[in-house]
Order: C-alpha cells, then structure tokens, then sequence
C-alpha cells in the first residue's frame, strides 16, 4: 500500500499555478502533473491515515477513490455561480458517517490550499433537520454541550464557526443558555431559475418563496401553482395559478 510522505513543494506550485490559470487548456496541458502531484499524494494520504479515522469510530469512512471516496472532485459545479472558473483550487478531502449521502453529512474534512490549509469537524449547512435536533439537545443537556465546547482542550484546537441567525430560533427566548450556538444555523438563500418545461410539468409545487422574481412569465403556464409570501401587497397570492399572477405582475408593471 502506498505511504504518505507529505504534500510537496510541486503539490502547492500546481495549485499556485492553477489559481492563475483556471482554464480548461492549461489543466489538460498540465493533467499529468495533477495525476501526479496532486491527486495521488491526496489518495495516499487517505489510504494512510484510514486506519486512524477508523480507530476514531467505525462510523466514518477512508476511502481512497479517485472518484466516490473521500476525495472531493476538483472540477467546480458551474450551474447556478457567477464564478465560472472551472476548477477548484484546494485539495478537499472528507471522511463522512457512513449514515451520509452528501457533504453535509458529519464528519471531518481537510483542506489543502496555497496559503490556506486547515482541519475542520463537524457539520458544514446541516440540513433542516438535523440542524433542529442539534439545538434540541443542546437545549436538553446544556451541561454537556459546555463541556465540550467550553473545555480548554476544545478552545485550543477549535474555533466553531458558520453563520448565525440574528434572534433565537423559532422556540426558542434570549433566557437560552449557549443562545450563540443555537442561532448557529444552514445558508437559508436559494436562488433558482426554473424553465418554462419544468414549469409545465408542476415541478415547483409546493416550494415555498421568501421572495419571487419571475420573468418571461407564459400564460400556457395557467396549470402550474406556486406559494409565494413576501410579494408587495398588491400581489397577494397563495397558491396562485400562474395565469393569474402573471395578470397581477403585469398590472405592478404598468
């Protein structure tokens, strides 16, 4: 099996040189030394430190795969940023619970950048409700939580971090004990552009909007049906067929 000996001078020059040049040309030209100096160190880190990942918990996964392991993909999802840099410029590796499907599942992830190195734990944009049960028991077992996060081990090593709600959740009073870390919380802003075909086929039933800008809006749409909150009072819809609000968006228009 093969041994980890370090990221090296050549893994922090590709990623230097990457950064500068983040285009599809130079990577294919440069492909080779990515298989060499990036990618392989990367598997060989992971294949190396399983057996300690394992000694931790047998609930958190070493895989060392090129592609559905533990090794997170260097090509970026391009679909819905305005950065359209094909590739990452990090080394991202995650050993998740095996229970998880995706990045948001708990776990430890290392991150390996020119200038930017660091170990992280935890969860990163927990889904809904696991974020929900976290709170709970944070708010059943306060003595608990501040043990671990207010032990001078904790405070050594780790910084806990993420954005925050500006009041407490929702059941929840500023009397809370540990209130900063229950307003911890996931990113809350989506933004999606639906086409006309996803539309037709009732594929945003029942999604619900904080706010909603629609464009290019069809009357043939009169089957499809949104909730909509947050729209100026004029437009006062709930479950409005498409027809309709967009007879109520022309009139704000005009």
């Amino acid at each position: 099996m093969p041994q980890f000996t370090g990221f090296n001078k050549k893994t922090f020059a590709f990623l230097g040189q990457l950064e500068k040049n983040n285009n599809r040309e130079w990577f294919e030209e440069n492909k080779q030394r990515y298989l060499n100096d990036v990618l392989d160190p990367a598997l060989d880190f992971i294949a190396t430190i399983a057996p300690s990942i394992q000694g931790l918990s047998d609930y958190f996964d070493a895989i060392p795969k090129r592609t559905g392991g533990s090794l997170m993909r260097v090509y970026r999802d391009m679909r819905f940023a305005k950065d359209k840099r094909p590739y990452k410029t990090n080394i991202g590796i995650q050993f998740r619970h095996q229970f998880g499907k995706d990045i948001h599942a708990p776990g430890y992830y290392l991150h390996v950048e020119k200038d930017n190195c660091f170990l992280a734990a935890g969860l990163w944009r927990p889904e809904p409700r696991a974020l929900a049960g976290i709170r709970a028991l944070i708010k059943e077992k306060p003595v608990d939580w501040g043990k671990a996060v207010q032990s001078k081990a904790f405070k050594q090593a780790y910084t806990l971090g993420g954005r925050s709600l500006t009041r407490p959740p929702k059941g929840y009073t500023q009397e809370d004990p540990f209130l900063e870390d229950l307003k911890r919380k996931r990113i809350n802003t989506v933004i999606l552009e639906a086409s006309s075909h996803g539309l037709k086929q009732n594929r945003l039933d029942g999604l619900l909007f904080d706010i909603g800008i629609f464009t290019n809006l069809s009357r043939s749409l009169a089957s499809s049906r949104f909730v909509i909150t947050k729209l100026p009072p004029e437009v006062n819809v709930q479950k409005t067929p498409a027809t309709e609000l967009s007879n109520a968006i022309d009139g704000i228009k005009r």
